[in-house]
């Protein structure tokens, strides 16, 4: 692996060469939306650490880190040595394995209100388990969330996730839009869209279903609202209003987890129910995770009768996984994470400089080792402010790009940063630079907004 490993395609394909051939067997030309760009996706060849490789040679410092799941960045040596010795061992079973146990202790250890953990194979079917085992502690149908909230590709969970001026209602009441044409209606009427951050709205709306809801899911710093985090007021707001309404305060995080030693909830006075994770326990493996209260878990344990909620999933806890999580995970200790926070602070400082330098109204918000810009001069305090429009996302999209082609410098599509232990300042200093620069070519775009 490193800058002396070769690609034997790499010779014969170029990438559009390469994308022409994937969109004659896959519908596109990929399977993740969110990796094409125009003219076409480029292509990973290989990576290490904070770098990444494509096929035609190009190498980019990696702010993006695989959507915020890989903490560590690629191939960690220690990741990769325990991953192969499970590998040659096996790589799944009709067997429970001694991994989930071992990882299961640790996050259990970690977190005060992990009393009981599951394991699934993504955060989409975290957050699904964690609504259905909502629905079968409670036996109620509906569930509320933030308008804008991304929760993964579950129906109920996707609904309101790109709502829009056109869509999106009042703001006392806002729509429950759907996200995936011919989403049934009943999807939309079992799920309760309330404004983040909002006290007085969304408690006037929870209480016209006070009696139906079972639980009101919540990601404490949400990515596509704007990724900042929620108000302690807030929090303890929908805390309060749960228990006097006998459902359950689930949190989401999925992506959130690496914000704090104990995720983002360590920052709050408030403990969920439930909290779903994914990404980074998975130390570059897919894996989600299902952990909370043990009396609402044990709506899962097959020992019960009657049975609540039966889970399943023929990879769910795969040693691989749960073997690449563990050591992942223990590498992330409070000295670690304390010591990326402190870099992301850093960089941040950096950047806001580089904003005062270009004179740009742009804004960024985050929390931990993540950070997102925002072309406004006030940071964005609602999904509403943070809305872009067609005029927006074409100067977004364009400092991206600027970003990936003329620095090397990759970050997620809405303009954010994820964090791995794997940067230094060394590259801190040159996205501070490839930003500036970047921002300096958008500047005559952003003038015609105002």
């Amino acid at each position: 692996m490193g800058s002396s490993y070769q690609n034997s395609k790499k010779d014969l394909l170029n990438q559009n060469e390469l994308y022409h051939q994937a969109c004659e067997v896959i519908p596109g030309g990929i399977s993740r939306n969110t990796v094409y760009r125009e003219p076409h996706p480029s292509y990973a060849d290989y990576a290490e650490g904070c770098y990444i490789t494509d096929i035609e040679g190009a190498r980019r410092i990696d702010f993006a880190n695989n959507m915020a799941s890989l903490i560590h960045g690629h191939a960690h040596p220690a990741v990769v040595d325990a991953v192969m010795e499970q590998v040659k061992k096996g790589t799944a079973y009709m067997m429970a394995t001694e991994a989930e146990v071992r990882f299961a202790q640790l996050l259990c250890d970690r977190v005060p209100g992990f009393e009981k953990i599951r394991f699934v194979n993504s955060g989409t079917e975290a957050v699904m388990a964690m609504i259905k085992a909502s629905r079968a502690f409670t036996g109620r149908t509906k569930i509320a969330k933030a308008e804008g909230a991304y929760h993964g590709t579950y129906d109920f969970a996707e609904v309101s996730q790109t709502s829009n001026p056109a869509n999106w209602g009042d703001i006392s009441k806002p729509n429950s839009v759907p996200l995936v044409k011919g989403t049934p209606q009943g999807v939309l009427n079992d799920v309760i869209i309330f404004p983040f951050n909002d006290v007085g709205r969304t408690l006037a709306i929870l209480d016209q279903f006070a009696d139906q809801i079972a639980c009101v899911m919540i990601d404490p710093v949400p990515h596509r609202v704007g990724l900042f985090p929620g108000d302690p007021e807030f929090l303890d707001a929908l805390y309060k209003w749960t228990r006097k309404n006998d459902a359950l305060l689930v949190f989401d995080e999925v992506v959130t987890f690496r914000v704090n030693y104990g995720g983002a909830q360590e920052n709050c006075h408030v403990r969920p129910d439930l909290t779903a994770l994914g990404k980074i326990i998975g130390g570059g493996f897919p894996v989600g995770a299902l952990a909370g209260r043990s009396d609402v878990m044990k709506v899962m344990d097959q020992r019960e009768s009657p049975l609540l909620y039966s889970l399943s999933g023929t990879f769910s806890a795969n040693p691989i996984s749960l073997t690449a999580g563990r050591v992942t995970m223990e590498l992330f200790n409070r000295e670690a994470v304390n010591q990326l926070n402190e870099l992301t602070r850093t960089s941040i400082d950096q950047l806001r400089e580089a904003i005062k330098i270009a004179d740009v109204p742009v804004s960024i918000t985050g929390a931990g080792s993540m950070f997102r810009f925002h072309l406004k001069a006030s940071p964005p305090k609602s999904y509403r402010e943070t809305y872009q429009n067609k005029k927006e996302l074409e100067i977004i999209n364009s400092f991206i790009d600027h970003l990936f082609l003329k620095e090397n410098i990759l970050v997620i599509n809405t303009g954010s940063c994820m964090f791995s232990t794997a940067l230094t300042r060394h590259e801190i200093d040159r996205l501070t630079e490839g930003v500036l620069n970047g921002l300096r070519k958008i500047k005559p775009e952003l003038e015609k907004l105002s």
